[in-house]
């Protein structure tokens, strides 16, 4: 197997792989899926745990140094500890992290870092108990900010909090989620209302900007000062902190200021489809590949020919653009 790195048509190295280990979760978030559920894919359909590490081993060996994992919940997947010691054993995964919505988190998180788990994205969309329950269908609020006690406890750090932040629903917590990270080390990640398929229904005006975003927490609480990401490690996020505060909130504005242009990220679906953008439904079949016996020489094929096919960019604010068919459980957070 020859060691060329995974580089796109835009010049863009691909150094990032999100893999989505189930499509199961013990939520029903309003954004994510619709009340009654989702149809589940059949466990057959599943990729093996096996599976998703050989991709893993054959995408680090060209180049791909950052694994998250994702779901549904990846938490409720049986044998996931397990699985997170194996990614971390292989040569050239330097960042092993994992997406969660926290309700199983305060019973794993010391067993995540004993695995080799670096950190921890807690998916967060409300401080208010009957809110919360709205929202993800669930009275589990507690647990989350248990969980996310434990994490910091534990070393997952940064501890990263992710609200997306839909107007006239929850826009008016936007100022507690901010006084968070003056208070604790969490880093504070305001996303911006996404369109997805689900009941709920996406429309534009329920999406508050980077900007408007900013400016509501500033003219409450103060000019933010900007971080300087020397590490190249902040990913789509622009950040910013309060002097002297433990924390920092980061802005990520898919709709409003696309980072199109310094996307560095493959996805791996649950069932084993390679996307090339979260907003396509553009996908490549590999669990074919893997169960026909294949080579890795053929799996390696299928990586660049995702990474050929990755767009430019995604066309949410064109009349082009059309809500993906997948809702975001299926593709992965």
């Amino acid at each position: 197997m020859t060691m060329t790195k995974l580089v796109d048509s835009y010049e863009r190295k691909i150094d990032y792989l999100r893999i989505s280990v189930t499509d199961r979760c013990n939520l029903r978030c309003v954004y994510c899926m619709p009340p009654e559920g989702i149809d589940l894919t059949e466990a057959g359909n599943i990729l093996r745990y096996e599976e998703f590490h050989r991709i893993a081993r054959i995408a680090a060996a060209h180049g791909v140094s950052k694994i998250r994992i994702t779901g549904g919940e990846p938490l409720v997947r049986k044998g996931i500890i397990e699985f997170l010691a194996s990614l971390a054993e292989i040569p050239g995964i330097e960042d092993l992290s994992l997406t969660t919505n926290g309700v199983l988190l305060k019973d794993y998180a010391q067993r995540l870092k004993d695995a080799g788990l670096k950190r921890v994205n807690v998916s967060l969309d409300s401080l208010q108990r009957e809110r919360f329950q709205k929202m993800t269908r669930g009275d589990n609020l507690q647990d989350v900010l248990d969980g996310l006690d434990e994490a910091e406890k534990a070393g997952l750090t940064p501890v990263k909090i992710n609200m997306v932040v839909i107007k006239g629903f929850n826009d008016d917590e936007v100022l507690d989620f901010a006084l968070m990270s003056k208070t604790k080390p969490y880093h504070i990640r305001f996303i911006e209302y996404m369109p997805f398929n689900t009941q709920e229904g996406w429309q534009r005006d329920k999406c508050l900007t980077m900007k408007e975003l900013k400016s509501i927490i500033e003219d409450r609480l103060g000019p933010l000062e900007p971080i300087k990401d020397s590490k190249g490690g902040a990913g789509p996020a622009r950040r910013y902190r309060w002097k002297d505060a433990p924390g920092e909130i980061g802005f990520i504005s898919p709709v409003s200021e696309d980072f199109c242009g310094s996307c560095n990220r493959l996805r791996l679906t649950s069932d084993g489809k390679l996307r090339v953008c979260l907003f396509s439904d553009s996908e490549i079949d590999i669990r074919k590949a893997l169960r026909d016996g294949s080579n890795d020489e053929e799996i390696e094929r299928l990586l660049f020919k995702a990474v050929a096919e990755k767009p430019e960019r995604h066309h949410i604010n064109e009349n082009i653009f059309k809500k993906c068919s997948r809702t975001m459980s299926l593709i992965g957070g």
